[in-house]
């Protein structure tokens, strides 16, 4: 029995996430294929055309389009986002700031905060003890 070791592929979608972009809109080849660890490392070294305009334009999965706005993705939900926007039209609801948006900011500015404070908390209790 000989041992050889064989590449670790991911399905297009783990790969479209890892490059934080929306599968659908990838060319054909991308969706269909399998990637490699090395292909996602030449992808992210060295982008093709179709990538940069993606990750440029769009349309962007949910995840960028919620960081891109800065809320939580159940925030896009709750404010009838449900589509993968592009970057005119996150640039746009930035633009309008609709009354969803400024209240999905606030929260998340809110979460961050007691994150940060849960974190020092932990921290000195650490350090009180050691």
């Amino acid at each position: 029995m000989s041992s050889h070791q064989t590449a670790q592929t991911m399905k297009p979608a783990t790969a479209a996430k890892k490059l934080g972009v929306y599968l659908p809109a990838t060319p054909a080849a991308f969706q269909e294929g399998v990637v490699s660890r090395a292909d996602l490392t030449e992808l992210q070294a060295n982008p093709p055309e179709w990538l940069r305009e993606l990750q440029a334009n769009g349309p962007h999965p949910r995840p960028v389009v919620a960081a891109k706005l800065g809320v939580s993705i159940a925030g896009l939900a709750r404010g009838g986002v449900t589509e993968p926007l592009t970057t005119e039209q996150i640039e746009e609801l930035k633009r309008e700031q609709p009354e969803w948006l400024e209240k999905e900011r606030a929260t998340q500015a809110e979460v961050r905060k007691e994150t940060a404070r849960l974190k020092n908390l932990k921290r000195e209790k650490e350090s009180g003890q050691g």
